[in-house]
This record gives C-alpha cells, sequence and structure tokens, in this order.
C-alpha cells in the first residue's frame, strides 16, 4: 500500500521556519513532521511512500540521501578503495521512499496525478506533510474497503478560533463560549483513494480540494472518516511552538 505525502508547498503562512527549508523539514522534537508522519503510517503496516516534492526539494532530497549516516555510526575508509561501514541498525530499515519531483506552482491535486506512475496497486493513501493525528490508519483503510467508493477522506470536528455567543436584540450576552468546538466537519486530510481518482485530476492546476472532491461528493463517490481524537496542522508558527511543547512535556497524542 503506497501512502502519498503532499510536500511541495511553500508554508508562507510560517515564514519563520520556512524561509529557508521546506514545511516538511521543519522540526517537532528535534526530527522532521515528515518523519512523524511517516513514522505513525509506519505504525500501521503502511511503509511505503511516495513524496510530492517542490518547493526546496533538493533538502528533502538530501535528508533521505544522508539518512543512514546521520542516524548510524558509521566507518568510512578514505583513498581510491573508499568504502562506508554502517555500524547500527535505525528504526526505518524498512522504509521504502519515493522522491517526485512535481514542479514548485503545481497544486495538490496535479502533484498526486503526476506521480500517477509510481502507484501499482488499486488503492493508495494521500496525506498532507504537516498534519499530525493519532488516527487509526487501519481503521481508516479497512473503513474504505466497506463502503467500496472511489475515495475517503478523514474528518475532524474543528475548534473556533474565536469565542461564540448568543446575543439578545437589546445587546445582552446570554451565553459566552471560549472557542468551542464546531458542529460541521473539517477535511483533517488522510485520504484513501481507489485508482479511479486519477481521471478527475486534470493538470497541473488541479486543486484536489476543489473540483475532484465536489464532482466525487455530488456523484455519491465520497465518504468521510470520522475521527474524534487528536488533530493539529502546522501552519503557524504559534502551531509549531504548540506541537513542540507536547513533544518535549512527553504528551504527543500522535507517538507511537
Amino acid at each position: 500500500m503506497k501512502v502519498v505525502i503532499l510536500c511541495g508547498g511553500q508554508g508562507t503562512r510560517l515564514r519563520e521556519e520556512t524561509e529557508f527549508r521546506p514545511k516538511p523539514l521543519v522540526e517537532v522534537g528535534g526530527r522532521p513532521v515528515l518523519w512523524h508522519i511517516m513514522k505513525r503510517y509506519a505504525h500501521f503496516g503502511f511503509n511505503e511512500f511516495v513524496l510530492c516534492l517542490g518547493y526546496r526539494s533538493d533538502m528533502i532530497k538530501e535528508y533521505f540521501l544522508n539518512y543512514e549516516a546521520m542516524n548510524s555510526d558509521f566507518t568510512i575508509r578514505l583513498g581510491r578503495k573508499s568504502e562506508i561501514t554502517f555500524h547500527d541498525e535505525h528504526l526505518e530499515q524498512e522504509f521504502s521512499v519515493t522522491l517526485a519531483d512535481t514542479g514548485l506552482p503545481t497544486m495538490t491535486g496535479g502533484r498526486v496525478k503526476r506521480i500517477q506512475r509510481h502507484i501499482d496497486a488499486d488503492t493508495f493513501m494521500v496525506t498532507y506533510g504537516d498534519g499530525l493525528a493519532d488516527v487509526d490508519l487501519g481503521k481508516v483503510l479497512e473503513f474504505h474497503k466497506s463502503h467500496g467508493k472511489i475515495a475517503t477522506v478523514t474528518t475532524v470536528r474543528p475548534y473556533s478560533r474565536f469565542g461564540v455567543m448568543d446575543v439578545q436584540p437589546d445587546g445582552a450576552v446570554t451565553s459566552f463560549e471560549e472557542k468551542p468546538q464546531m458542529d460541521g466537519y473539517a477535511n483533517a486530510g488522510y485520504f484513501v483513494f481507489n485508482r479511479e481518482i486519477f481521471s478527475f485530476l486534470d493538470g497541473d492546476d488541479c486543486t484536489l480540494e476543489k473540483t475532484p472532491l465536489e464532482k466525487l461528493s455530488a456523484m455519491g463517490e465520497l465518504m468521510a472518516y470520522r475521527h474524534d481524537g487528536f488533530f493539529f496542522a502546522m501552519d503557524t508558527y504559534r502551531e509549531y511552538l504548540y506541537l513542540n511543547e507536547l513533544w518535549n512535556s512527553g504528551r504527543a497524542p500522535w507517538k507511537v
């Protein structure tokens, strides 16, 4: 089962960290947020990844090219017969990572379309390179297989960014709730798609979350897996600090 991770955006709202590196390499607890996402998938047995690269793609390529050296003790023999001997085995030994350059301005749907040749099964998973959750990915896949539709999206109930009040015509406030959980559901990513999804993706300017999912919804081919646990997208510097605080205090719900 291939897991496609969207890693190409510029992360402009997190400019403090993304001016010099791509958002998936922004660190939480000393590890890139991308590493945390991959570890979560691998925990449920999904360790074949396709990364859709764009902004500063060379840095993500270098990260994986140097992974063995940066995560192991090693001996290097210099000279004409140079060789490197690694002395440790990290916990990512079985990871398969395909790094695909999907262009700098390409939108999310276009990025998925560009990696079609790397998908060799009828079903695959897709997520964003900045969202951390304690979602049970095995159950997401089971749900997808149970309904037989083209697409599954994981949804969460978001919290309001503001305090919500009931105000009477005379100005009297009858209730006040600070940042309550909202009634509707929001897209958390963690998609599962059948191969038919590729026929809904048209061109580099195709945004997955717009026309393709709107069409699938209208056709009755989009189903929602409701996740009631933790989900947090790292979009701003404040959210970056919060995720690091959770990790450093030993309270990271997504940790496996």
